[in-house]
Order: structure tokens, then sequence, then C-alpha cells
């Protein structure tokens, strides 16, 4: 009967690591090892913490076995976990010293105790089992699109069961007024996978820009086929969302293989997106082109590109512009973000208020500068002369090809002007050593006189002065306050300098004061110019 009992035990045991292990989606081996070792753990509580104890589970049997292991010694200081060689030798002639001989123990009865504890470290181990599988099934599948069901929410967070893991959308990860219940199915993107102790592992979103991509890709087959391909995505979750398409083949109209038949494809992806309004935008090369298609269902009637800072100028009729800059700023934001460049808004007014000012101050220069009369002074700003150096060193023959000039009054303006930035040089260097600026700053490439006298005032005299300064000294820095935000003013705020162009001058500081070595591309091209001159000479 007892023979009957305890096969029934062993049975019972594999039946139940049986069945953990298909519930978990787990191996059964991992299973029994958790086992062993709650085992194990219970074992060590019975005979004394000191002992080194294992425990064996046999996975075709159930049996389990209980062995002490002692240390073969030649004197013995801990009863506990060595052995004499002589006392080794008389349970088993082989041995020798540094082995190690076991010793099996009496099968132990699980106490309340006991057993409680047993199941926390099955359950811990198992739980550490299930993370381990479901981060290494879902860590390369990061950027698919995935089906569950609401398994809970939890403080707006929505667990998802995803069938072999479990995944969260977290509270903003979730469009607005989005609301779930359990057992609703939902489709997510997975945006990160990472190994955690505790928590989720899985995190999904709703409002990512490529859950909307990867959405078009399911609906669309040509995005699925790679014809059509999608550029770039910007979005306000739940509000609006631009979307930008090219298609690599001529026959084929990105912006209707996207809107579908009578618009079916495009409204499957805003009924998924709980009605989030969707532009459909075609890509091209061109910037501007493309700008305006984004700034879409607004008119545009002038663009001005600035290449350098990123940024473009968009010039709108008066009523157009609400509808450019959208509820909210939306629009131009939005446009913004698909097409990589800030975006400034003006009316036709506007910008005409600004052009005439701009042309009144050059006129008025040109009139100072070169001592020239108005109207003079006017034609050279209408032909789209802004700075006194323009004058001075463009070719000659864009001054006299301007009608009403020739050659000789095109080198009375160009001597004028030369004479005048010599001037105003003498000034600005006067002032300088006026307020006690070293000549070693002059040394600096990039540093205008202007610059110098700026740096001066701001008590920047010397290559370490500059050297200590850091970006926003320079440039100046935004302060947010409760009541809004304080503009400070930096050293050449004035003078237009930007943050790359202030790092380069503080970096050329440093290398100067000997504070950092130079560059290695630096050094290679200083190599390359001192060969080319050695060859010159040769």
């Amino acid at each position: 009967m007892a023979d009957y009992a305890v096969s029934a035990n062993r049975l019972e045991l594999l039946q139940i690591a049986d069945a953990v292990a298909r519930e978990k989606s787990i191996d059964k081996s991992v299973v029994l090892h958790a086992m062993e070792e709650a085992v194990q753990k219970a074992a060590k509580a019975r005979y004394g913490q000191e002992n080194e104890i294992t425990a064996e589970i046999d996975p075709r049997t159930g049996e389990t076995r209980l062995q002490r292991l002692l240390l073969v010694v030649d004197k013995v200081e801990n009863d506990a976990t060595e052995i004499s060689l002589v006392e080794a030798q008389r349970r088993n002639p082989a041995a020798s010293l540094g082995d190690q001989i076991a010793e099996s123990l009496p099968p132990i009865e699980f106490g309340r105790i006991a057993a409680q504890n047993a199941k926390q470290v099955i359950v811990q181990k198992v739980r550490d089992a299930e993370r381990d599988r479901m981060y290494a099934e879902f860590k390369d599948r990061i950027g698919e699109i995935v089906h569950g069901a609401v398994k809970r929410v939890e403080y707006g967070n929505v667990i998802v069961d995803l069938g072999r893991g479990e995944g969260i959308i977290r509270r903003d990860e979730s469009l607005p007024r989005e609301m779930f219940r359990p057992g609703d199915r939902v489709r997510a993107y997975v945006y990160d996978v990472r190994r955690e102790q505790r928590g989720p592992q899985i995190f999904l979103s709703r409002t990512h820009p490529e859950f909307m991509a990867r959405l078009f890709g399911q609906e669309v087959p040509e995005i699925y086929d790679g014809v059509v391909e999608v550029v770039s995505v910007a979005r306000d979750p739940g509000s609006r969302a631009k979307i930008a398409v090219r298609s690599k083949e001529g026959s084929i109209d990105p912006v209707g293989a996207c809107v579908g038949m009578r618009g079916s494809r495009v409204q499957a992806v805003v009924n998924e997106l709980q009605g989030e309004k969707i532009d459909i935008i075609q890509w091209t090369p061109d910037v501007a082109s493309f700008v305006v298609n984004a700034l879409a269902p607004a008119e545009v009637s002038k663009v001005v590109l600035d290449e350098e800072a990123e940024r473009i100028e968009v010039v709108v009729p008066d009523e157009q512009l609400s509808l450019a800059i959208g509820r909210r700023g939306q629009n131009v934001r939005l446009a913004s973000q698909l097409t990589g460049w800030d975006i400034d808004i003006m009316t036709e007014a506007e910008e005409s208020e600004r052009r005439q000012k701009e042309f009144a101050l050059r006129t008025e220069l040109f009139v100072e500068a070169l001592d020239v009369d108005e109207t003079l002074a006017q034609l050279l700003a209408s032909e789209g002369f802004a700075e006194v150096e323009e004058v001075a060193y463009v070719d000659p023959r864009e001054i006299s090809s301007i009608e009403g000039l020739d050659e000789q009054t095109a080198e009375e303006l160009q001597s004028r002007a030369r004479e005048y930035l010599e001037r105003r040089a003498a000034e600005l260097d006067a002032r300088r050593i006026e307020l006690g600026v070293l000549d070693e700053l002059k040394e600096i490439e990039g540093l205008s006189p202007a610059m110098l006298v700026a740096l001066g005032e701001a008590d920047i005299k010397s290559i370490e002065d500059l050297a200590g300064c850091a970006t926003d000294d320079l440039v100046g820095w935004v302060e947010r306050k409760a009541g809004g935000a304080v503009k400070h003013a930096g050293a050449l705020s004035d003078l237009e300098v930007s943050t790359d162009e202030a790092n380069d001058l503080i970096m050329r500081a440093r290398v100067a004061a000997g504070w950092i070595e130079p560059p290695a591309d630096e050094e290679d091209a200083d190599a390359g110019e001192t060969e080319v001159v050695e060859e010159e000479e040769s």
C-alpha cells in the first residue's frame, strides 16, 4: 500500500510538471529543475544550511533522490561538508583527496512552511523561464504589428495577451479617448522589447508614427510589394496625421494607391485609428515642392529656402493664413515633422512689409558707406546686393551690367566700398584695443573684427577666456519659468552666429590654448598643405 502511494505521488509530480510546462509554454526540464531547487531548499532547512545537499528528480519515474556531498580531506574541520580520507575509502575504496562522496539522505516530509517555500521557489523559477521565453520570442519582432486580446486595464495601461506573451500599451501610447475592456481585440505596434526583472517586457504603441505606416502596408498591396514606399509619417495621435509616399514606378499613382477605390483603403486605416484624419502627400525630391504639398490644404504663394539652417519661409495669401497654420498650429507642425524642415509662415502683407523694411535698410547702408545718392543705392539694393562686402569684392562686370552703370562707375563704387571696409575695420580694431582684447585672439580662424569687439564687451579678452566659454555664453540661452520663457543674450547674439559656429570657435581656442589635441582630420589637412608647399618649392 505504501509503495502504491509513493508511485501515485511520483506520477502526480510528473503530471504537474507536464501541465505547468504546457500551460506556460516552457520546457518541462525547466519545471523539474525548479522542483529540484524547491526540494533542495526544504532539505537544507531540515538538515541544516551548512550541508551541501543536492536533489534530483528522475524525469521518467518521478523518483526524488536526496544526497549530501562531502569533500575528501586529510584533516576534517567541518563535519557537515568534509570527510576524512580513511572514512571515505571505507565507503569507496577508490576515493582520493579532493573527491566528493555522495551520501544518501532519507526523503523528507513537507510541512506547511516547507511546502509554502517550495511553492514560491517553483513559481518564481517558472515565471523567470516564462519571461526569458517571451523575450527570446519577441526581441526580433520590433517594428511589427501584433494582434491580441485585452487581458486587463491598470491605471490606464492596457495589458494585452499576445498568445505566447504579454505586452503593455502605456497610457501615453494609447489614442486619446480610446477605451478598452477585457476581451477586446486590439492591434498595436511593437516599438521596444527589453529584458526586465519585473513588470512588462514587450512595449506596444498605437500612437507611434510607424504604426500608421505598417497599417498602410497591410491595407495597400503596392506598399507590401515595395512598389510604393512610405517616406515619412507625422502624427498628432487621435486627431490628424500626414503621410508622405512615393512610387518606384512611374505608371503607379502613390496617392491613389493609398486612397483606394472610393477611399476604402485609407478609410480602413482611419477606422483603426479611431477617426484620425489622414492627409496623403506625394513625396518629391524638390524640397520647396514637398513643403508646399505638406502644407495642404493651404495654398502657398512663395517659398524661400535657407539650406544651411534647414529653414524655409512660406508666404501664403492673407485669407489662407489660419488654414496653413491649422488649429493650435497643428498643420504647420505636422508639415515640419513630415519634411524635417523648420517652417516659418507669413502673409503676403507681412512679407511685403518686411521686404520693404530690408530694402530701406540696405539703401540707407549704401548711401552712408558708398557716399552715393538714394537712387543709386536703391538700384544696388534692388539688384540683390545686401552687404558692402558684396559690392567691394564682386566681379566688376556684375555692377557694370546694371542698367545705367558703366565700368568706370563700377570701379569707383568698388573703390569706395573697400575704403569704407578698411575704415570700419580700423575703427573696430581701435575699439578692440581699447577694450583690452589681446592680439592672440585675432589668430583664431573665424573671428571677425566685429566679433572681437563683441567678445571684448563681454569681458572675453584672451584665448583662455574664449576656451573657457560654453556655447550658451556666446549664442545665448532660454530659461523657462512659470510665467514663460526668458531669453538671455550671449556675447555674439547680435551677430547671428549659429551654435555650430560657436562650438567651432571654442574648440579652436582650446586647441590654441593647448587644452586639447587638434582633431585628426585637421592634422591630416595641415600635413597635406605642408606637402603641397614643399612640392611647389622644389
